[in-house]
């Protein structure tokens, strides 16, 4: 889908600025230019989605149907499932968060969805099968869809959402007093384009810093941290290998397909293939880029909150990985 801005990226920085290929900044440079083209249409695209659905679709309605409606857990299960199926990474995780949020999906629901979008998609699923078997991918996939099943219910029972930041509740209240202006007067939607379109560049306005330095952070990691220096924590006869590659994960930034030729590496040289993955999954799902886009809707305890519990949860998925294959 995005080719085109790799392309781009790769002229500007080999053939304006001349500069050598793979060499670190090099590297560096053309992922902070791909990522933030990236981003940045994906940002304006889903705002303004939302915005639309979000001006037709009663926000009321939606939360007293949820709240109404015992749907024994298959609410994360869905919000999880449909995560596989769309390509947005962790660095999509701000619109996405309040476009959800705004259109009256309950916390947990959107962490479902947050949490196994950037783990799981068709094209990491299409990598999987050619790296590792049918097997294996059946398991990363139904891994990854309980990971943010089960992490979405247990963030939803805390109750967490007086931990969002003064600015999400900001504009989760103008966008319900837009949306009683647009109930009240019937507005068509050419009317209502203005309207929204204000609200996308208020949003953009507030989360574009965010973004910039969220990916400057991850382009600098991507390029001068070398794959190697983590395989010596990883290998089988360390017992607490599945953590330590966890944890030493989160420094990193990558999507799914990015990371996966890493893991066949880490296979190969004999780390146990659990380990792997809850590396892998460290990676695309918690990074320090990820947490700097996130500081704009969460407070620090909320974040820390959300990360200690996927951290848990991708630990648990290494160690049955190492179990059962």
């Amino acid at each position: 889908m995005f080719d085109w801005v790799q392309h781009i990226a790769d002229w500007l920085v080999y053939d304006v600025l001349n500069m050598q290929a793979k060499s670190h900044l090099a590297e560096a440079l053309n992922f902070f230019i791909y990522d933030s083209a990236k981003i940045l249409i994906l940002l304006f695209v889903v705002i303004f989605f939302m915005g639309i659905v979000n001006s037709y679709f009663p926000i009321d309605k939606v939360k007293n149907y949820l709240s109404r409606n015992k749907l024994y857990g298959l609410e994360y299960l869905m919000a999880s499932a449909f995560g596989v199926v769309t390509p947005f990474c962790s660095c999509s995780s701000v619109p996405l968060f309040i476009g959800f949020v705004r259109g009256g999906i309950p916390l947990g629901v959107t962490f479902a969805f947050l949490i196994t979008s950037p783990l799981v998609n068709e094209v990491a699923i299409g990598l999987f099968i050619g790296l590792f078997g049918m097997k294996t991918t059946v398991l990363y996939v139904i891994s990854g869809v309980l990971l943010g099943t089960f992490s979405g219910a247990i963030l939803q029972k805390l109750n967490l959402e007086h931990l969002l930041t003064p600015w999400v509740k900001e504009v989760l209240a103008n966008a319900q007093r837009e949306q009683d202006t647009f109930q009240a007067e019937k507005k068509t939607f050419t009317e209502r384009l203005p309207v929204i379109w204000r609200e996308v560049i208020k949003i953009l306005k507030g989360i574009i810093p965010y973004v910039i330095v969220g990916i400057a952070i991850g382009g600098l990691m991507h390029g001068y941290i070398p794959e190697g220096f983590f395989e010596q924590y990883m290998n089988k006869e360390n017992l607490f290998a599945v953590p330590i590659a966890t944890i030493l994960a989160i420094p990193m930034y990558s999507n799914a397909s990015g990371i996966l030729p890493v893991v066949q590496v880490l296979v190969a040289k004999g780390i146990p293939l659990g380990t792997a993955i809850a590396f892998m999954m460290g990676v695309v799902g918690l990074s320090l880029p990820e947490a700097m886009l996130l500081k704009k809707v969460m407070s620090i305890k909320l974040i820390g909150i959300f990360f200690g519990v996927v951290t848990l949860c991708i630990i648990i998925s290494g160690y049955l990985f190492n179990l059962i294959l």
